[in-house]
């Protein structure tokens, strides 16, 4: 008999987005490409004006759309 929490880890083995929290997808992100370029990828003004991730993650868990932007930039990287 499977727990919830096994069945969870298997029903995405796949995603790789699965397990990653959005904050290191950011931390990811701005190692890659810096902010500058980022904000350049990804026209949002929390990447273009005195970015940090704390700022960063504040605006991306508001707004879904900047969210899968950063999601979609994350998985072409890889």
């Amino acid at each position: 008999m499977k727990t919830e929490g096994q069945n969870s880890n298997q029903s995405q083995p796949n995603n790789p987005l699965h397990g990653k929290t959005l904050e290191a997808i950011l931390v990811y992100l701005v190692s890659y490409y810096g902010w500058d370029e980022l904000g350049d990828i990804i026209r949002i003004n929390c990447f273009r004006k005195d970015p940090s991730i704390k700022s960063s993650l504040k605006f991306l868990r508001r707004t879904p759309w900047a969210r899968e932007k950063v999601e979609e930039l994350y998985l072409k990287s890889l």
